[in-house]
């Protein structure tokens, strides 16, 4: 740097994504192009599938003795008594980005020895504000952040102390 040359401020580019900020930066608005370069939908959509996947191993291990995943999805393992609601909360809890269909929910349900009257329940958990159905994504019910903080707040730490006095 010359004398009387001012060093320029480092340029920073936030992006904001479901899973986290990425950061950027350069020291000329080409650097920050460079090394945005990098960053496609694609990308994203990677990430995002690697960082919901370690989630859901986390989220399995929180559902030990609940909810057992099999080849053809999650059934109900757990022989505390839930509600509908919990059942298919307890199910979608369990699932990759936290979404299924109504058709995969029954089957999961069917398998675990429960019967419900699975869209009923849908339609109710999403008036509820538990569920919501994804625009463009057909039958799909995915659980909102409500219905997550619901799950882990309230219906796991009830079975945890039913199967604690019983233990």
């Amino acid at each position: 740097m010359h004398k009387g040359q001012s060093k320029l401020p480092k340029l920073t580019l936030t992006v904001k994504t479901q899973f986290g900020d990425i950061q950027v930066t350069g020291e000329t608005p080409e650097e920050l192009l460079k090394g945005v370069d990098w960053l496609t939908k694609d990308y994203l959509l990677q990430l995002n599938e690697k960082i919901s996947g370690l989630i859901s191993m986390q989220a399995l291990d929180h559902l030990k003795d609940v909810v057992e995943m099999r080849r053809d999805g999650p059934i109900l393992v757990c022989r505390e008594e839930i509600s509908h609601y919990e059942a298919i909360g307890l199910l979608l809890y369990a699932l990759k980005g936290y979404q299924a269909t109504g058709k995969e929910l029954k089957v999961s349900l069917d398998e675990s020895g429960r019967k419900v009257i699975v869209p009923a329940r849908l339609h109710e958990m999403v008036k509820k504000g538990l569920l919501f159905r994804p625009e463009g994504r057909g039958g799909i019910y995915k659980m909102t952040a409500k219905g997550v903080n619901w799950v882990e707040k309230e219906v796991l730490p009830q079975i945890r102390e039913k199967q604690a006095a019983l233990a």
